[in-house]
């Protein structure tokens, strides 16, 4: 699975990495919050091909986490667990913000996507959960964002 090409001077917005279990990715991002919404992308593609899917769900998201990691594992937990209990597949991501709080970090965005359509939609793989091991969240020196996840297969 090759990831689709973003605006700006990085590799994409993912590209899946070798692991002998599971699936493995890197996302990409001008800002936390693009880099964020790129990893959301790649979760999702992982169990199907999105590309010509059009959206007509929404469902806005608030989170709050301990730390910038743990607030990745719960944007993808949240979308993985809305896929299963209101059946949609989300492959538009609007994050607003991501900020710094007094008790750790908060997250404010929207996700758009279809019901599932099983006549319609192929999936190519379940993902069960997101896992923390190999978990990344890094900026480099040009001020650009990079995260990497694993996710249960």
């Amino acid at each position: 699975m090759d990831g689709e090409k973003s605006v700006g001077k990085y590799e994409g917005k993912y590209e899946y990495l070798y692991h002998i279990a599971d699936a493995k990715f890197r996302a990409f991002g001008l800002t936390l919050e693009e880099a964020f919404g790129n990893a959301a992308l790649a979760l999702f593609n992982v169990m199907i091909d999105t590309s010509n899917l059009q959206a007509s769900e929404e469902r806005n998201i608030e989170l709050t986490s301990s730390d910038i990691k743990m607030l990745l594992v719960d944007w993808l937990s949240e979308l993985l667990y809305l896929f299963e209990v209101d059946e949609i597949i989300f492959f538009e991501f609007r994050i607003e913000k991501i900020e710094k709080t007094g008790e750790g970090f908060s997250l404010k965005g929207i996700a758009s996507g279809v019901p599932i359509d099983l006549s319609n939609h192929k999936f190519d793989t379940q993902v069960k959960a997101v896992t923390l091991h190999e978990l990344e969240v890094e900026q480099d020196e040009t001020g650009r964002f990079r995260v990497q996840v694993v996710v249960d297969t």
